[in-house]
């Protein structure tokens, strides 16, 4: 799997945190800056996307005398419900529909971070599904298992189970796991090696290897 030319790259508003989104996961934030509730507002209203980007240094509140470092491969985030909290700020779930790989970023005049980037051409939920074959068995059985935990059962998540596609995209999202094991799961362009992946990290976690 590759990702588009750079000549089909797209200009998004980045938004930097110490997560890692994957397509057809879905996280819950509070938004609380200036510039994001702004870029989420204008999101909202044009129905455009913006994409994540796992933090590797620094903090997610950015100052004037900080410095951040980002993870050049993200995932677009497209807004599915917004709520005031009780604690009086923002609330919205994203869920995530494609990779992408940034190409080049900028400060806006509204301290935003911008990205030129190009999408992969897999990793999206519009892409053309992948069957999972019977050696990934034990991967359906976990993620099941995962799905019924309260906490993962009121994401609402659609899996589909015959997908290998989501099958590695929902387990990398949802295993206890490191962030760093976690993007490079994200960074890997063919599901089966992730799914592969997924299944030695199984095998460690339950003391096997």
């Amino acid at each position: 799997m590759s990702f588009a030319k750079l000549e089909d790259a797209i200009t998004v508003p980045l938004f930097p945190l110490r997560i890692v989104l994957f397509p057809a996961g879905r996280h819950d934030l509070q938004i609380f800056e200036r510039r994001y509730i702004d870029m989420v507002t204008d999101c909202l209203k044009s129905g455009t996307p913006f994409g994540i980007c796992s933090i590797e240094a620094g903090t997610e509140a950015r100052t004037a005398d900080s410095s951040q470092s980002v993870s050049r491969i993200g995932t677009l985030a497209r807004i599915i419900d917004w709520n005031q909290l009780d604690n009086g700020l923002l609330g919205i779930t994203i869920e995530g529909t494609t990779k992408f790989r940034v190409e080049d970023c900028w400060e806006s005049d509204t301290d935003l971070l911008m990205g030129e980037v190009v999408l992969s051409e897999g990793d999206t939920i519009d892409g053309e599904p992948v069957a999972y074959s019977d050696e990934f068995d034990e991967l359906v059985e976990v993620l099941k298992g995962l799905e019924e935990h309260p906490l993962v059962a009121e994401k609402n998540l659609d899996i589909e189970y015959e997908n290998l596609w989501q099958l590695g995209w929902h387990l990398s999202g949802l295993i206890p796991m490191g962030e760093n094991i976690r993007q490079a799961l994200l960074e890997l362009d063919d599901p089966r090696a992730r799914a592969e992946s997924l299944m030695q990290l199984l095998k460690e976690l339950a003391g096997e290897d």
